[in-house]
């Protein structure tokens, strides 16, 4: 005999059940998740999301692309003070350096100041640090510097000929990216760069503190930038907005230049 509301199903073997609209309703209600139950899972998750988030910029940090921030004149006016840099780090351990790229590289040998630290409250700092080291901030430069590779391991570079241009390998450089008035060097030079080793200056010669002042007529020994140090080459300046653009090696200016003589 069946109830009001009952409701009759059939299962295998034939075998007819007696299922109440009262325990239909209970069962669809136990299957409604109340919306407070569903914030620990939407915060498990975003907090899943971020770590993977944060750990995915980390690994390009360390291993391909990396922001810089520009901290000086010295590579006026292809850069300018503030300006932010996008670093391949695959340069030079995986891609060969060309003349002409902009690099970032490391302190070679005390060629910076000791740097300014800036005060922050401690949370803020903290939080800094983390975003930096992550990737999600710009490196502030404090111990790097950016340059552009003049000379390869082995060019014989000079400074300057009888119409004051550089020459590499006797080739004599016409440079369009040097900052307007500037000549290639005030001061005069005759080196060849050791193997392992680049000779870099920087687009704003009079104001640049780069290969030259630190070579302290070592014929190059002194001046040039190990490799072990070259964090990466420069591709693009993508801050501010209205800057962005890529950062050329101007093949029209090294091209002609010949590969240095076996030595």
């Amino acid at each position: 005999m069946m109830h009001d509301g009952a409701v009759r199903t059939q299962g295998e073997g034939d075998e007819i059940t007696e299922t109440t609209a009262v325990d239909t309703v209970v069962v669809s209600r136990r299957d409604v998740r109340h919306p407070r139950a569903m914030v620990p899972s939407l915060l498990r998750e975003s907090v899943i999301v971020l770590a993977m988030a944060l750990l995915l910029s980390l690994l390009v940090k360390t291993w391909l692309m990396q922001a810089f921030f520009i901290p000086s004149i010295s590579m006026e006016n292809t850069l300018v003070k503030g300006d932010r840099v996008i670093v391949n780090k695959l340069v030079p351990s995986h891609f060969s350096l060309n003349r002409g790229d902009v690099i970032v590289f490391e302190d070679p040998d005390h060629w910076l100041p000791p740097p300014v630290h800036v005060q922050r409250p401690p949370l803020l700092s903290a939080l800094n640090s983390t975003l930096v080291f992550v990737g999600l901030l710009p490196n502030d430069g404090s111990n790097h510097l950016i340059k552009r590779v003049i000379g390869l391991p082995g060019d014989h570079v000079v400074c300057c000929d009888k119409n004051q241009r550089l020459t590499i390998n006797g080739v004599a450089l016409t440079e369009p990216y040097l900052f307007p008035g500037d000549s290639p060097s005030q001061q005069t030079f005759n080196i060849t760069v050791p193997p392992g080793r680049v000779w870099v200056m920087g687009d704003h010669r009079s104001q640049s503190g780069d290969s030259r002042p630190h070579d302290e007529n070592s014929g190059g020994a002194k001046g040039s930038v190990p490799e072990s140090v070259i964090t990466g080459r420069a591709l693009a300046l993508v801050w501010p907005f209205d800057h962005w653009n890529w950062l050329s090696d101007f093949p029209q200016t090294f091209g002609r230049v010949p590969t240095a003589p076996a030595r």
